[in-house]
């Protein structure tokens, strides 16, 4: 079983509007723009990172605005629900904000013994926050949400599949334990993680594969300390028959890869160098950050590239 695991990382999700992504996440859930940046592969398409103060893992909500890109249909072989931590006593105003900004499907609901409120962002994105007593994890306060009811980070985040037996035995290698079952819906949890340390397993045998597009998560991350925890990660990994890839450098982090049995992309994420590699933890996200290999390409790029305040307000 492997210890190196500390919770999540980040999620990546897909979009289509890099103004309208940016305003939803900034201003109306209040998170920090942590970093614009461009995607690796196709420097067209944004990167966008937002967490708290200083996009500190297991915080970091991240992504790919495509601007063809077709809304994603739901569907196994995906991850689900992301689930964000909230102050025990604010579901009411989030609620109430939430409905004032006509967000879609608002429904207030508990899980596991947790009061939480599922919504779904502009784009398509599931999402939920759930009340958490006592979340150490200091918020980011910088827009118009107050500490009483600023998010904290990743809560959890929901795996839907078609068969959850070999993905249980995967999460229980990677040192996670189960927790409880309850609806039909299988909880593990990483002991002493990072507070971003819980993974539901939904099982929908009859549901057929979900198509990737807007609203959908392209991948799901998980956090280790360093370059060395992550190689003992993936020598493990590739021992037990998984095809990994090697460590990428992703200029925050170093990443590795593999797909999990029911289909959904993991990530093994390094918790260094961090965002403030190339900005002042005071500045983060406010200029266009380059990748090395397409920094010849800033003139372009910033022709481009949609302005991401578009007259919009931005935290």
């Amino acid at each position: 079983m492997l210890k190196q695991i500390q919770g999540l990382h980040h999620v990546t999700a897909m979009a289509r509007d890099a103004a309208l992504n940016n305003d939803f996440f900034t201003r109306v859930l209040g998170l920090r723009r942590v970093k614009q940046t461009v995607n690796f592969d196709e420097p067209s398409v944004y990167h966008l990172y937002y967490g708290d103060e200083a996009g500190s893992p297991g915080t970091v909500m991240t992504h790919f605005p495509f601007p063809n890109i077709v809304r994603g249909r739901t569907g196994t072989g995906e991850v689900g629900t992301t689930v964000f931590s909230v102050p025990q006593g604010s579901l009411a105003y989030w609620q109430a904000r939430l409905a004032s900004e006509s967000v879609g499907d608002l429904v207030l609901s508990e899980s596991f013994g947790q009061k939480r409120l599922s919504f779904r962002a502009p784009e398509g994105d599931a999402l939920a926050l759930v009340e958490v007593a006592d979340d150490p994890r200091k918020p980011w306060t910088g827009g118009d949400i107050g500490t009483d009811e600023a998010i904290r980070g990743f809560h959890s985040a929901s795996l839907r599949l078609r068969d959850g037996g070999a993905t249980s035995e995967l999460l229980t290698y990677m040192g996670y334990e189960g927790e409880e079952t309850r609806d039909g819906i299988s909880r593990f949890i990483r002991p002493d993680g990072n507070g971003a340390d819980r993974i539901d397993i939904e099982v929908l045998p009859q549901v057929s594969h979900a198509d990737l597009g807007s609203g959908s998560v392209h991948h799901i991350a998980f956090a280790v300390a360093d370059r060395a925890a992550q190689d003992e990660v993936r020598s493990a990994l590739v021992d037990t028959g998984y095809q990994v890839t090697p460590p990428i450098d992703r200029d925050y982090f170093h990443a590795i890869y593999f797909r999990t049995p029911g289909g959904v992309l993991f990530e093994v994420a390094t918790n260094e160098p961090g965002f403030d590699r190339d900005e002042d933890t005071a500045h983060l996200g406010e200029a266009l950050k380059l990748p090395t290999q397409h920094a010849h390409l800033r003139a372009q790029l910033e022709r481009v590239l949609q302005p991401l305040e578009d007259g919009k307000k931005v935290a």
